[in-house]
């Protein structure tokens, strides 16, 4: 048997839809442009943080004492234990008894508390209850105002965890 020849041609043309080329370079055109435009985009936000850098760059004034000062009584206030001072106070509350005022002195670690009572058997329960309670010493009464109907006082109270 012998064996026939065969013939191969590499150069054959297929035949391509001639829009597939089209498409696919309008694909290549666009994805080309939005790359453009978004190092254009880049650039300009690089640019901007350039100089905004270059501002901020300048100089800081230099601080005074008194402004380092009153940032550090600040923080210290800030850093005082106030939830201890607030609980002992609500710890006492009544219903006979509106506060008006609470004015705390961290310094000195004192507080004055201003409120009225429906009587003066009220205020002088409250100053009874805000001794017993847990974080305040040294309670006492400082003055009170009969009124009409009501008592006004203020109290005034050793804050414990107060003094820095």
């Amino acid at each position: 048997m012998a064996l026939s020849r065969l013939d191969l041609d590499f150069v054959a043309r297929r035949r391509a839809s001639p829009w597939v080329g089209r498409v696919l370079l309008a694909a290549a055109v666009t994805i080309c442009a939005d790359m453009g435009l978004q190092y254009h985009d880049l650039s300009r936000i690089l640019a901007d943080g350039k100089t905004n850098l270059a501002r901020a760059g300048r100089p800081v004034k230099p601080v005074s004492a008194e402004e380092v000062a009153a940032a550090r009584e600040t923080v210290q206030r800030l850093s005082l234990p106030w939830t201890r001072l607030f609980t002992a106070i609500e710890s006492a509350a009544t219903d006979q008894v509106a506060l008006t005022s609470i004015e705390p002195d961290a310094r000195a670690g004192t507080v004055k508390i201003s409120g009225d009572g429906k009587d003066y058997l009220a205020a002088l329960t409250y100053v009874l209850n805000l001794s017993r309670a847990e974080g305040l010493s040294s309670v006492q009464l400082l003055r009170h105002d009969v009124r009409q109907g009501s008592v006004g006082f203020t109290i005034s109270a050793s804050w414990q965890g107060g003094r820095s």
